[in-house]
């Protein structure tokens, strides 16, 4: 297996349209890193968060795609092992899509999701 491979199945990956999309969002107050997060909540159980931040944690992987460094701390990085983030500007499902293959369940959101 190759190290990209690997880095794939062990991480949180961001397509190239999701990566643009983020990168015409976000503002000079924003931060540098887009963290990438889990919290208890939704109609699944579990809620998917992603928000701009100006530091990281002691313990948080980066990953960087497309000129966006995507920040996952070690407890989110549990649930969000091998998942993509991509983007869709389809009229009636666009928006930030999250295809996680640890996912069991997902609400018809897409935002929340349990185990």
């Amino acid at each position: 297996m190759t190290e990209v491979q690997e880095e794939i199945l062990e991480g949180v990956t961001l397509t190239e349209q999701a990566a643009e999309r983020l990168l015409q969002i976000r503002t000079e107050e924003d931060g540098d890193y887009l963290r990438a997060s889990v919290s208890s909540g939704g109609c699944s159980g579990m809620n998917y968060n992603l928000a701009w931040d100006k530091e990281l944690g002691e313990f948080d992987k980066v990953y960087e795609y497309h000129g966006v460094k995507l920040a996952v701390d070690l407890k989110s990085l549990l649930y969000l092992r091998g998942m993509t983030i991509d983007f869709s500007t389809d009229l009636l499902s666009g928006g930030f899509q999250f295809v996680n293959p640890n996912a069991s369940r997902t609400c018809g959101c897409g935002t929340s999701f349990s185990v």
